[in-house]
């Protein structure tokens, strides 16, 4: 897989994507979902593995929250023979998220071109339940120019510093390595379709998911013979038709000897570069693409190849237990979706597929004219497909954690699936018997990586032999029968011991590489799918059209491969110079990538040569000389000598050394030819040493125009008086103008122009071959001030300058609004004036500018403050890249006034009312909670006039902080916590000497894998407690306050929670006894938790607001 740069994700999404990147200060935009993935050496040949040196590296950072550095790497630990270390950000590389990534600690004393692979996972341990430790893993070719690897958004820092989540205990992270070093192999050099006889997929960047489900179809031929079969015509453009893209991609897969690209086919989809980055999934993916084709191949030969391949039906059913009635729903798939958790393999999952459910008691079934009653309900299939698609469920919603997880767990599946087994159980009556569903595993699609990201591989065995192939992106090698399956299972593996004699207990980690879909083709339909598709399906147009590409292609390759034996020859003539000088290009003289080149043979003599050109362009060989350009010390590039005849009798590669020391193929020539007055070529004049070359630009201030006008010979000796008429006749001016002149010394990094004193000689000032001499009328100082730019010097000033920036609304950042012209040298407050001119707008400083991200597409998330940067270049650079594009905003209030304020994000709750209502407060930095309170006094409605207010900090259902009314807003963070405004209740007002003011807290309770994690939800708040109150009492109290009805209160419980674990309580127990303690960490570590189901819909401002993932789903639009 190659590693791209994205095109833009919004904000939020680029958030929450986890990412695998080296770690680069300088990134601050999204970086790639996926790495360059190199196989370990064994993948080649299946040749027996030596097991790779292995080693786990634990580090235990104390004092982390104090921790004020950006950068922190733990101690060096050694494995394969090589130094690592971790390194973390601890509060995100420009992220708000953990980064941590695996580094090659004396990466800047290891010898040039050093490299080493190593497949590695990063963890950070929860210390209460390890279960819900958090572990990454990925593998990388390190070498100088990444020699670091991982993941920049690891985990979210609302997560990581929250106590309660178990990450951060004592003020103590603990971080875990495991990495195992492999052999690193030749990986440019493989060449697949010699190897395997099968061709790769080029990686567009995050689409491996999208090659391993195309490979898979592509090897079921009765389906690749049907897309051939679409009817296509000559005048389809691929990018604009999906049958003939995906004609023209299997026919390359079929024929081509090295592997194929996908961007005719994506851009048929529709797909921009922003959905080819965002990794969809392979499912979603598989149907809509499948849909698409059935609808394309309707009313042709091929229609309802897709229903016969892959469409099976099931049959829904309800049937009552005690009286005759029955409902059924016959229903159809192209795919199944199997179970993963809870089930040790494929036949288990089907188990629980047709599992029968009982409907009784609260849950019966309503039956029409029977009423309410008992019954069953379950699935049965009518029939199976020929190919049978399983997807796997490897990804399910955690309610316990709100967030998305993948199931590791080991799943297995066999070579043969036997689905009539058990006397056809998993059948309905209906089916038909005389069909053997027994089936044949053909492919297994592999993830690896976690939820967020990670690899798309495939294993496939494409005629169903014993020999198995991997189809990892452009890369395809023989794996035997134990790769794709055993090693696909997942689950657990040990690690080989390291020291044999020692009774250490062997170290288990978890395989994140699993498959997570599966094709089986049907044993009675083999020879009908596995059928022979040859050239004879192909419709002839395609054949031409691509036959003609890959003829276009190898004579590429032929140029590309013998380009060390031409030189290019780029030869710049004064016609060049006329046409491009004050349209393309206004200093030096030429763009040598827009004058005609020359390809041409290294050994050919350059005497020889010249007889091309002279057919080239017409100019007999003896009227031609040449010469050769030269980059002065200022970065110029300039004709510095003609070529001596001893040169010319060089070949062309030998003359392309002298000329050139930086060993490109190139050679850049001026061909120098002069013209009689009959305007006929004539022999070039002898040259001496006191003969100077020098070339002439116009310039016409009121025009604002610079033309090239010509170019002759001076004498050194000579001054720039005694041309002034000829200068004048090349103008068209007459003879005795008035003109000054100008040298046009150099442009990088800024101008220098200066003026030419007409009576000191060239010599005195230094003028040589090659020179530019501007020159333009001498202006009255009247007249000056009606030019804009009234002499040379300021005109290049303003070309080298002058910048068109395109802006955008701040709120539109996709639509350019429009554009205008400024220079670099603006200050920020020229820039806003101008700007605030374009738009109508009195008071520039109401506008805030937020400069582009250049990576991301996006504007970045920090806006420029106001007289923030100096120059409008500061504006538009991005590290080492420079952009056009700028967004404003227009304010209600001028920035400076703006940046001397903080806004807060308050959720109100109505002390009756069941409504919350988000207000935005805006005050000075310096304010107090208790200005805040008084602002929002005034904006929500209260339950009376004297109540008073309180503000709360709010993290997953839990109550952190009470704010006292003195502490400054400034420190105050809304982004992860939710800041919560309240009244206080009258009982908490008036408190007697052993009331308590406790915490209540919803919960439900997850018994997965066997251990009891207590999860929190909705809406926390506090209770005032009496002494010897009973938990009756409370109860009678907690039910009025919430208003829940009697029914749903009836099957609420009530416990004592200390550190998240619940001691359920007796209606008689007397609360105020359990909630003595003062040693806890935080009251919120203790308190009253009232377990229920959360049925209540989820708000939108929930603590966890900015965590959600919000996945592009997959669209073809064509």
């Amino acid at each position: 897989m190659t590693m791209m740069t994205p095109a833009p994700l919004d904000q939020q999404q680029q958030e929450d994507e986890e990412m695998l990147v080296p770690h680069s200060d300088l990134v601050e935009g999204p970086q790639p979902m996926e790495v360059a993935q190199v196989e370990p050496a064994s993948t080649v040949d299946s040749q027996p593995v030596e097991d790779p040196p292995t080693m786990k590296f634990t580090w235990t950072i104390e004092n982390f929250t104090r921790l004020n550095i950006k950068k922190h790497y733990s101690d060096m630990f050694v494995v394969g023979g090589y130094k690592w270390r971790i390194l973390i950000f601890p509060k995100g590389n420009n992220v708000d998220y953990l980064s941590m990534y695996l580094d090659v600690a004396d990466s800047g004393t290891l010898p040039y071109g050093w490299s080493r692979y190593a497949h590695f996972s990063l963890a950070v341990v929860n210390q209460i339940h390890t279960k819900y430790s958090i572990r990454k893993d990925t593998q990388h070719q390190f070498n100088a120019r990444e020699s670091d690897w991982g993941f920049t958004s690891f985990m979210p820092l609302g997560d990581l510093y929250d106590p309660s989540r178990g990450y951060l205990v004592n003020d103590t992270v603990v971080v875990e390595a495991e990495v195992a070093v492999r052999k690193v192999l030749d990986y440019w050099s493989y060449d697949s379709k010699k190897e395997t006889g099968y061709v790769g997929l080029k990686n567009q960047g995050a689409t491996c998911y999208m090659n391993s489900l195309l490979q898979t179809l592509y090897h079921i031929p009765y389906f690749r013979k049907a897309v051939y079969h679409m009817p296509t015509t000559e005048n389809d453009m691929p990018s604009g038709s999906i049958p003939l893209a995906l004609q023209s991609l299997f026919y390359k897969l079929q024929y081509n000897d090295s592997s194929v690209a996908t961007k005719e086919l994506t851009k048929s989809f529709g797909w921009d570069t922003y959905d080819s980055f965002m990794q969809h999934d392979v499912q979603e993916l598989n149907r809509v693409l499948c849909e698409k084709l059935e609808d394309k191949m309707k009313g042709t030969v091929v229609e309802g190849t897709i229903q016969q391949l892959f469409e099976g039906h099931h049959m829904n059913y309800i049937e009552c237990i005690n009286v005759d009635y029955k409902s059924t729903r016959k229903e159809s798939f192209y795919d199944l979706q199997l179970d993963v958790k809870g089930c040790r393999d494929v036949y288990a999952s089907f188990d629980k597929y047709v599992e029968v459910e009982r409907l009784e008691g609260d849950n019966k079934y309503h039956a029409e004219e029977h009423g309410l009653q008992d019954a069953k309900k379950g699935v049965l299939f009518i029939d199976f497909p020929p190919v049978l698609q399983l997807q796997l469920k490897r990804f399910e919603y955690d309610f316990m954690r709100d967030t998305m997880v993948k199931i590791n767990d080991r799943y297995e599946f066999p070579l043969q699936l036997d689905l009539d087994r058990e006397n056809g159980k998993y059948l309905s009556p209906e089916s038909d018997k005389s069909v053997r569903n027994l089936y044949t595993l053909h492919s297994v699609l592999v993830h690896s990586g976690g939820v967020h990201g990670g690899h798309y591989y495939a294993f496939i065995r494409p005629t169903l032999s014993d020999q198995w192939y991997k189809f990892d992106d452009e890369r395809v090698t023989k794996e035997d029968v134990k790769r794709a399956l055993e090693e696909q299972y997942g689950g657990e593996e040990e690690l080989p011991q390291t020291n044999p004699g020692f009774n250490n207990t062997p170290f288990k980690f978890t395989k994140y590489s699993n498959a997570y879909m599966l094709v089986y083709i049907r044993d009675s339909d083999k020879d009908k799918i596995i059928c022979n598709v040859d050239e004879k399906d192909i419709a002839e147009h395609l054949r031409i059209r691509l036959k003609k590409e890959q003829g276009e292609k190898e004579d590429k390759r032929k140029y590309k491969a013998q380009a060390h034996l031409y030189t290019i020859i780029k030869v710049a003539r004064d016609v060049d110079l006329t046409e491009q000088i004050g349209r393309d290009i206004y200093f030096d003289l030429v763009d040598h990538d827009k004058v005609r080149n020359f390809r041409i043979e290294k050994q050919k003599p350059f005497n020889l040569f010249k007889e091309d050109v002279a057919k080239e362009f017409g100019i007999p060989v003896q009227f031609q000389r040449f010469w050769i350009w030269a980059k002065r010390q200022n970065h110029t590039y300039r004709p510095n000598r003609p070529l001596t005849p001893q040169e010319e009798t060089q070949s062309v590669g030998q003359l392309r050394e002298v000329s050139n020391k930086t060993h490109n193929a190139e050679l850049k020539l001026f061909l120098e030819v002069e013209f009689g007055p009959d305007l006929r070529p004539i022999p070039p004049p002898v040259k001496t040493k006191e003969d100077i070359l020098l070339f002439f630009k116009l310039y016409e201030p009121e025009k604002q125009e610079l033309r090239f006008v010509g170019r002759f010979f001076v004498k050194s000796s000579s001054k720039p008086a005694e041309i002034l008429g000829k200068l004048n006749q090349l103008a068209g001016f007459t003879p005795d103008e008035e003109i000054e002149l100008y040298e046009e010394i150099k442009f990088e990094p800024c101008i220098m122009c200066e003026h030419l004193d007409k009576k000191t000689s060239f010599r005195l000032s230094q003028i040589e071959d090659g020179d530019i001499i501007c020159f333009q009328k001498s202006t009255p100082l009247e007249s000056e001030e009606e030019c804009k730019y009234p002499d040379v010097p300021s005109f290049l000033e303003y070309v080298h300058n002058r910048q068109v920036v395109h802006f955008r609304s701040l709120e539109k950042p996709k639509e350019e609004d429009f554009s205008l012209e400024l220079s670099k040298l603006h200050t920020y407050d020229d820039v806003v004036e101008k700007l605030a001119r374009q738009i109508g707008l009195e008071d520039p400083t109401k506008i805030r500018l937020t400069a582009h991200n250049c990576y991301s597409q996006q504007p970045k998330p920090q806006p420029i403050k106001f007289r923030g940067v100096e120059h409008l270049t500061d504006m538009l650079v991005h590290y080492n890249q420079s952009s056009d594009i700028l967004y404003y905003e227009v304010l209600d209030i001028p920035l400076p006034e703006l940046q001397g304020l903080k806004n807060l994000k308050v959720a109100f709750h109505h002390a009756t009312k069941d409504e919350v209502v988000i207000h935005n407060i805006r005050l000075p930095k310096q304010s107090t909670v208790g200005d805040v309170i008084n602002v929002l006094k005034t904006k929500v409605e209260l339950s009376h006039p004297n109540a008073e207010l309180r503000l709360l900090e709010v993290f997953y259902h839990k109550i952190y902080k009470i704010f006292p009314y003195s502490e400054k807003i400034e420190n105050i963070n809304d982004q992860y916590w939710t800041l919560r405004a309240e009244e206080i209740p009258e009982e908490e007002k008036n408190l007697g000497p052993h009331d308590r003011l406790i915490h209540v807290y919803h919960f439900t309770k997850d018994t997965a894998q066997n251990q009891m994690q207590v999860q929190n939800f909705g809406e926390p708040f506090f209770l005032v407690i009496h002494e010897g109150e009973t938990l009756a009492e409370v109860k009678e109290r907690i039910q009025k306050k919430l208003q829940v009805p009697d029914e749903e209160f009836s099957k609420w419980k009530f416990a004592f929670l200390s550190l998240g674990r619940p001691e359920y309580l007796q209606d008689s127990d007397v609360v105020s006894s359990r909630f003595q303690r003062r040693d806890v960490y935080g009251a919120w570590e203790q308190y009253l938790g009232l377990e229920h189901s959360d049925n209540a819909p989820k708000r939108a401002y929930a603590a966890n607001q900015n965590r959600h993932t919000y996945e592009k789903p997959v669209k073809i639009y064509n």
